[in-house]
């Protein structure tokens, strides 16, 4: 018998795999937590931008297998572009069997319009700067090596760990203006669009919460990230969770066997979950 847990969707974002931030062995850990009838990839999986030939481990291949192999077992696999991996936004609209990629995905969960898309579109920083979002990229990574470092060290001496980017991102007022501002324009337009839920990535703030336009409201969801938050979106039991991961020393996991840049809204598939 499995001892997967069975899940209706699980959403994930944010991976950067080829960067040193990311927390691939981790990952790997999840996906062999979970059996999920769909599995949605909301962008950045591969940080294009920043891939090298000269970084990509092992851990970070398995990821992309351990995904290939859930295809295989008949999850159905939606892959939506990101701004790190803008470069497969070409083959928007493309599928093989289980797996499709494209920018973005609208389904009808349980009598509720749900709305998946990266959410980079709406980010003015992208739209208007990307040689500036390019070189903060950069300036993250490096972020993150330090700050992995400094916890080794905290982790030797037995003192509590510490995150240098959200301490940057709770004490500088734009920052947190920037993701105020960007959870608000997804909001309302999800509203305007007629949408129950709308899940996005991009800005590595996890979180589900209802959020009011006038008289209206709408669940917004963000998956948050593979590189700190180690966060997934569940939904099973007609329910929407926040996942979190353990960040602790990888086990080994065993070997493998061998116009906004959105295109016009498509027809909405129909899913209905059977209640446990």
């Amino acid at each position: 018998m499995s001892d997967k847990r069975p899940l209706d969707i699980a959403v994930i974002s944010d991976v950067h795999l080829g960067i040193y931030g990311c927390h691939a062995k981790e990952l790997v850990q999840y996906l062999d937590s979970i059996d999920p009838k769909i599995l949605i990839l909301n962008g950045d999986i591969i940080d294009i931008w920043q891939f090298s030939k000269r970084y990509f481990p092992k851990a970070h291949t398995k990821v992309i297998r351990r995904i290939l192999k859930m295809t295989g077992k008949g999850t159905e696999v939606y892959y939506l572009t990101g701004n790190h991996d803008e470069a497969l936004r070409k083959y928007a609209g493309f599928g093989l069997g289980n797996f499709v990629i494209d920018n973005k995905l609208v389904l009808e969960v349980d009598g509720k319009m749900h709305w998946f898309f990266h959410g980079d579109v709406y980010d003015i920083t992208m739209k208007n700067s990307k040689w500036l979002a390019k070189l903060g990229g950069k300036g993250y990574d490096i972020l993150i090596i330090l700050n992995r470092l400094v916890n080794n060290v905290l982790e030797k001496m037995g003192r509590e760990k510490m995150s240098f980017s959200k301490k940057v991102k709770h004490s500088v007022k734009q920052a947190v203006k920037f993701i105020s501002d960007f959870e608000q324009i997804v909001a309302e337009i999800a509203i305007d669009k007629k949408f129950d839920v709308v899940c996005c990535g991009h800005i590595h703030q996890p979180i589900i919460k209802e959020m009011q336009v006038g008289e209206q409201s709408v669940t917004y969801l963000n998956s948050g990230d593979w590189v700190e938050s180690l966060t997934a979106l569940e939904y099973t039991g007609k329910q929407w969770s926040l996942y979190q991961h353990p960040e602790t020393r990888a086990k080994t996991t065993a070997p493998e066997e061998d116009d906004d840049g959105l295109p016009e809204w498509a027809a909405a598939r129909t899913i209905s979950f059977p209640a446990p």
